[in-house]
């Protein structure tokens, strides 16, 4: 069919049409009547758009997020209406924290019934409004499609995020014509200013201690290449956060995440590209401890509303990251007439890393009894392939993860962000093995975490994903046990039960499984796991008294 010549069908129809034209390739959904159209239209499709249907719509939503992480086009997720709606809503919510291209699609009471207490009449879209890019209704047949448009064009468009569109089930049903095809996002990418750039060349030009920090936005924006490009012609030292993990891969000389505390007390300039300056980064405060003189801090974002306004920053930028890299590096050049010698500053640093890497061996093979959790994490990280997609679900679990876990490649590294929102990681597994088959899918869960959304095993086994899940299982909230026993000597609405088996809901669901109790047997859990080809999870008695040593509340 060509661009121009009239497509006949029901709203569902002109929907799928868009978000097809948009790169979507699966809806995830939890079936509803208000939303039948929608599945009747991706069946009937040519070829028809597979269907992942789960067990409690917070899942589809994280699904759908985490595709539009790994894919870097937004995502589908479609709703019926009242709660299932507001079901999804902490999804969305993740998905605006983390700059994630998402579209849901919910269904909504029938025009010709509204005012009348038809079932799950709800006015959604001011519910979703504070967490989205645009929450909207679609009031007619005829609004289906652009209305569509406009929420995948704008979710898939810098800077990235969620956007809501609610649909009558009466118009929903209707049919039209729909003269004019969607052409995808045609957005032009966002210009950074030349002589912003340049002043940022300059501070670097100047700076004998500098750190980048690379953020999720340097991944979604595509700018993975020119970023890796930028730090091995200038070598200057590099911190990963979020999806920008992998951009330099784990183990390269100029990566000192491992180094991250000395590297930003002793920075005299911290440049912060495509993240937040939030709690993880000291609110964009660096250094000026022990009367020394705090770093100076730039910030560079992929639109400029992302760019810091509570932070001191000495210079800032905003639009298309690759050509900021581009920019910075050839400024930088033809500024200094060659290379900057940041040597001497590099190498403290990496014998900080090496110092780090000796001590995380000595707990990586931790005897301990019970066991350590980072043990788990010794017996993981060898058996794990470069095209590796990690997942971390938990609290004090899943910070060992982001300790010990270095990517060697762009895209294999998933989690809550900053919302830390705990239940994502099923949706975020079911998303990374539709997206990269071929590879290992490891979800990495805390006990907590595990029972929000353990019976979507069931929709693993029905859609035969098969992923393989370690649990840490130290049969407490420990992110939240250790903090109130330092403040009030006690705890309390802390202790899950004792060795609960998780192992065997994922049996009673369909996948396979094992506890474990001892560190020797780690190790060959997770070879079977893998080797299993279905739904698996691996369950390992941990000490909850070995809780993650962290600098930062999050307040």
């Amino acid at each position: 069919m060509s661009e121009t010549e009239p497509r006949e069908g029901h709203g569902g129809v002109h929907a799928v049409d868009v978000a097809r034209a948009h790169g979507v390739e699966h809806m995830f959904t939890l079936s509803g009547a208000h939303v039948f159209p929608m599945y009747d239209a991706a069946v009937k499709a040519e070829p028809a758009m597979p269907i992942i249907d789960v067990r409690h719509e917070p899942t589809a939503v994280f699904a759908a997020e985490a595709i539009g992480k790994l894919t870097r086009k937004p995502g589908l997720a479609v709703l019926t209406a009242g709660p299932g709606v507001t079901n999804g809503v902490s999804p969305i919510a993740q998905a605006s924290f983390s700059g994630s291209p998402l579209v849901v699609v919910g269904g909504r009471a029938p025009n010709n019934r509204w005012g009348s207490g038809s079932l799950q009449e709800l006015d959604q879209p001011p519910i979703v409004e504070s967490i989205s890019k645009s929450s909207t209704t679609a009031r007619t047949v005829d609004d289906i499609a652009p209305t569509m448009d406009d929420a995948f064009t704008l979710a898939g468009s810098s800077h990235r995020g969620p956007t809501f569109v609610d649909v009558p089930m009466d118009e929903f049903f209707n049919s039209t014509s729909v003269s004019t095809q969607s052409k995808g996002n045609t957005t032009a990418p966002i210009e950074p200013d030349s002589a912003a750039v340049g002043r940022i060349a300059g501070l670097l030009a100047g700076s004998a201690r500098p750190v980048l920090v690379l953020g999720t936005d340097v991944w979604a924006d595509h700018a993975e290449d020119a970023a890796l490009h930028f730090v091995q012609e200038t070598g200057i030292p590099v911190i990963a956060n979020g999806m920008g993990r992998g951009i330099i891969p784990g183990g390269h000389p100029q990566l000192v995440t491992k180094a991250r505390s000395t590297s930003f007390n002793g920075a005299d300039l911290v440049i912060v590209v495509g993240t937040p300056l939030d709690f993880r980064l000291g609110y964009g405060i660096f250094g000026g401890k022990d009367d020394t003189i705090a770093a100076r801090t730039v910030h560079i974002a992929d639109s400029p509303g992302q760019v810091s306004t509570h932070a001191e920053l000495a210079a800032s930028v905003s639009g298309d990251l690759t050509t900021v890299f581009t920019g910075l590096l050839e400024a930088l050049q033809s500024s200094s007439g060659s290379r900057p010698d940041w040597s001497t500053w590099l190498t403290g640093l990496q014998t900080e890393v090496a110092a780090a890497t000796q001590r995380d061996s000595e707990l990586l093979r931790a005897e301990a009894d019970p066991i350590h959790p980072a043990r788990i994490y010794g017996e993981l990280l060898p058996r794990l392939a470069d095209d590796a997609v990690v997942i971390g679900d938990g609290g004090d679990f899943v910070s060992f993860a982001g300790k010990f876990v270095e990517p060697t490649r762009p895209g294999g590294w998933l989690d809550p962000g900053p919302y830390g929102c705990l239940g994502a990681g099923m949706g975020a597994a079911m998303a990374a093995r539709i997206a990269r088959p071929s590879s290992q899918v490891v979800l990495l869960y805390g006990d907590g975490a595990a029972g929000m959304s353990l019976m979507d095993v069931d929709s693993l086994v029905r859609h035969d994903l098969p992923v393989v899940m370690i649990v840490g299982n130290n049969s407490a909230w420990g992110l939240e046990k250790g903090p109130m026993q330092w403040l009030y000597g006690y705890d309390v609405a802390a202790d899950l039960a004792p060795q609960t088996r998780y192992d065997q809901v994922v049996t009673a669901l369909g996948g396979g499984g094992e506890m474990v109790t001892d560190p020797n047997q780690i190790g060959p859990a997770i070879d079977r796991a893998f080797a299993s080809g279905v739904p698996y999870l691996v369950n390992v008695m941990t000490d909850v008294n070995a809780a993650y040593p962290r600098n930062t509340t999050g307040i």
